[in-house]
């Protein structure tokens, strides 16, 4: 997993109220949310786009650990759901569950080991360390015909 910044450009394509083109690096993704809630269904909506963050990363820590420990692991399965629910305090809160399934021929040592592997992806850590968001607007591009938008003079 890689720790330099990265950037990801979101925008509305105009098919729909909430279908989304997503752009990193050379990769095109589409986001949208179902039918049922306005959308189009054209793609995944935010939260699968999170659990498969998640997912994703946790597979593919443990393939690189299990890689430099030669350890015999065929294949990782990460299934993961999301949903809220309120605790003792009545405050709905995030819950996510991952079923992590590993195939091989590995002892229960070596899974323990995995399953506290899987909590140190980088992706879990940023879930878990409560990440800070910066939110500002961009500079607007003038329309065609907008009048230049000159500095003041000192």
């Amino acid at each position: 997993m890689s720790d330099h910044e990265r950037t990801v450009t979101v925008r509305e394509t105009g098919e729909g109220p909430y279908t989304q083109e997503v752009k990193t690096g050379a990769h095109t993704l589409t986001t949208d949310e179902p039918v049922e809630l306005g959308g189009l269904d054209k793609g995944p909506n935010p939260y699968d786009m999170l659990l498969a963050a998640l997912g994703s990363c946790t597979s593919m820590t443990l393939r690189m650990y299990t890689n430099q420990k030669k350890w015999p692991l065929d294949r990782v399965t990460v299934k993961l759901t999301h949903h809220k629910e309120a605790g003792a305090d009545g405050i709905k809160r995030d819950v996510i569950t991952r079923d992590i399934t590993l195939e091989g021929n590995l002892d229960a040592a070596q899974r323990q080991r995995l399953l506290e592997i899987a909590n140190k992806c980088p992706i879990h850590r940023t879930l878990e360390n409560k990440p800070e968001i910066i939110s500002k607007l961009a500079e607007t591009p003038a329309a065609p015909g907008d009048p230049v938008q000159k500095p003041p003079q000192p």
